[in-house]
């Protein structure tokens, strides 16, 4: 009964080699834990994805307002974009090739009737938009610039417009 006994409460160190290379490993892997989790927590360069997450650029750009007020001088003449610039960043899309039936650019027979209605109806399709083109052809330029868009467009194509001039600016006091 005693054999039984002592096989029940054996563990699995039964040399004093076993329990020697035990010890030894019990104080060696704790004290090797600590200063390698020290040495990542104190080391500068942090290999992680998103570590520039905390630089002050990526900050302010999480934080900046989501709409921005910009003021533009209506009057500022070398502010305003030309008729040709205008088309270029907004018309050309859909005026060069055609797309969606618009009327291509330099298309005379296509702009004929359009330019009989004359300037003022162009222009008022153009800044409220007609057919599939939004308003603005979907731009965020100004009425004045808009107007220049349509003289360019329609000059090109027929059309004798004359450029609107930008308002003059009030007398200063």
């Amino acid at each position: 009964m005693s054999h039984d006994h002592q096989e029940a409460h054996e563990g699995p160190i039964k040399t004093p080699k076993q329990l020697a290379w035990a010890v030894l490993l019990s104080i060696v892997v704790p004290v090797l834990t600590i200063i390698l989790l020290a040495y990542a927590v104190s080391s500068k360069v942090k290999p992680a994805a998103g570590s520039e997450a905390l630089e002050a650029e990526a900050v302010n750009q999480r934080i900046r307002p989501v709409a921005q007020v910009e003021v533009k001088d209506a009057n500022d003449a070398s502010a305003l974009k030309t008729g040709e610039q205008v088309f270029q960043a907004q018309c050309a899309a859909c005026h060069v090739s055609g797309a969606a039936g618009a009327p291509k650019l330099g298309d005379a027979a296509a702009w004929g009737p359009r330019i009989k209605t004359g300037y003022d109806a162009l222009l008022n399709s153009s800044l409220k938009g007609k057919g599939a083109m939004g308003a603005q052809g979907g731009g965020d330029f100004s009425d004045l610039e808009i107007g220049r868009a349509v003289v360019y467009l329609t000059n090109q194509s027929g059309g004798k417009f004359d450029e609107p001039k930008a308002p003059a600016a009030p007398a200063a006091p």
